[in-house]
């Protein structure tokens, strides 16, 4: 079973900046997608990063600068660093995996944690 668990979310000022992590468990390789993803107020869930095969980070344009994602599988960790964070950027970030196995596809998401930027 697949478990994924968030943290590092908070209240932090504009212009801050901040890490994120997402533990995972169960059964995840190293060529599974992993990523992040957030969700604001009355808004859709939207990609931040995805991860996968060690270091091979894909960004949607509207993200690339601000976000870096990085995982280490030693640590079972997924990391999120947000910088130069703005009143836009507060929502709650979801760690997500994906995974294809010959028994099926299968996305799994963590519980969220909360990103408030406000002074």
């Amino acid at each position: 079973q697949v478990q994924l668990v968030e943290s590092g979310g908070d209240l932090v000022q504009p212009g801050g900046s901040l890490t994120l992590s997402c533990v995972f468990s169960g059964s995840i390789l190293d060529s599974d997608v992993m990523g992040w993803y957030r969700q604001a107020p009355g808004k859709q869930r939207e990609l931040i990063a995805i991860i996968r095969n060690g270091d091979f980070a894909t960004y949607p344009d509207s993200m690339k600068g601000r976000f870096t994602i990085s995982r280490d599988d030693a640590k079972k960790t997924v990391y999120l660093q947000m910088t130069n964070l703005s009143a836009e950027d507060t929502a709650v970030y979801y760690c997500n995996a994906y995974i294809i196995r010959m028994s099926g596809r299968y996305d799994y998401w963590g519980q969220g944690t909360q990103v408030t930027v406000s002074s």
